[in-house]
């Protein structure tokens, strides 16, 4: 590899968005242990790097609160349902009643998911369009590492239909591209890679996601992005929904 290939392939691929790249786990032909395997140790990493557990106390746990009545959240493109699962646990601690949905139109996904179902945590094998043609609306929506993966025209969509599907706040949390997260997760994934995808798509999605302005722009008016912990985007607007 060349000089400038290699450039490519790391820190020269951080000044811009890399949307030419794929991830390993979005081929239908991949190994499907090692997408299982991915799928479970997603809660640990998450755990690790997410930051919802702070998003939970300063943005999800004050709105149910407020609702002072049960609660319906969605999280839309829920993957392996580890964050839909871990925000269930701490409201349920909280003693808030909530139905939690994670959706996800692709099946492998779900399959993983239903893993983590129990009481008042379920998961579906839909989209955004077919849960508002089914009539779904919620009191929050959430999503996590899922604008990255989005084409302008399906970003636009997505964050349409997060407005359409929620009563209350919308709030999609994301990668912040930086070489500090591309250096840190490189090294820091290492013990946890062995057999799955972590590794390879998790520098692929730091190099295809947003930088705070970026992400801003890309969504418009009324969003707005924070930056909720280091290398974490939180792209946040009111839903649209009628209040019930």
């Amino acid at each position: 590899m060349n000089g400038a290939r290699a450039r490519r392939g790391g820190w020269g691929g951080l000044a811009h968005r890399d949307t030419a790249l794929t991830e390993l786990m979005d081929d239908p032909s991949c190994d499907p242990r090692a997408l299982a395997a991915t799928y479970r140790r997603f809660g640990l990493v998450n755990r690790l790097v997410s930051a919802w557990g702070h998003v939970y106390r300063t943005r999800i746990r004050p709105e149910l609160r407020a609702l002072e009545r049960p609660a319906r959240v969605l999280d839309l493109g829920c993957g392996g349902g580890d964050v839909v699962a871990r925000l269930a646990d701490l409201a349920a601690r909280d003693g808030f009643d909530v139905v939690w949905t994670g959706a996800d139109p692709d099946t492998r996904a779900i399959a993983a998911a239903r893993r983590r179902a129990r009481p008042h945590v379920r998961f579906v094998a839909r989209d955004s369009r077919d849960l508002l043609t089914a009539g779904e609306r919620y009191d929050l929506v959430v999503s996590n590492h899922v604008l990255h993966h989005l084409d302008p025209s399906s970003l636009r969509r997505f964050a349409d239909d997060s407005f359409a599907l929620s009563r209350g706040p919308v709030l999609h949390a994301d990668i912040a591209r930086g070489r500090v997260a591309y250096a840190l997760y490189a090294a820091g994934i290492a013990p946890l890679s062995a057999g799955t995808f972590l590794r390879v798509d998790g520098l692929r999605s730091i190099r295809r996601s947003y930088r705070a302005d970026e992400l801003a722009a890309a969504l418009g008016a009324p969003w707005h992005v924070e930056q909720p912990a280091p290398f974490r985007l939180l792209a946040v607007a009111d839903g649209r929904a009628p209040r019930a």
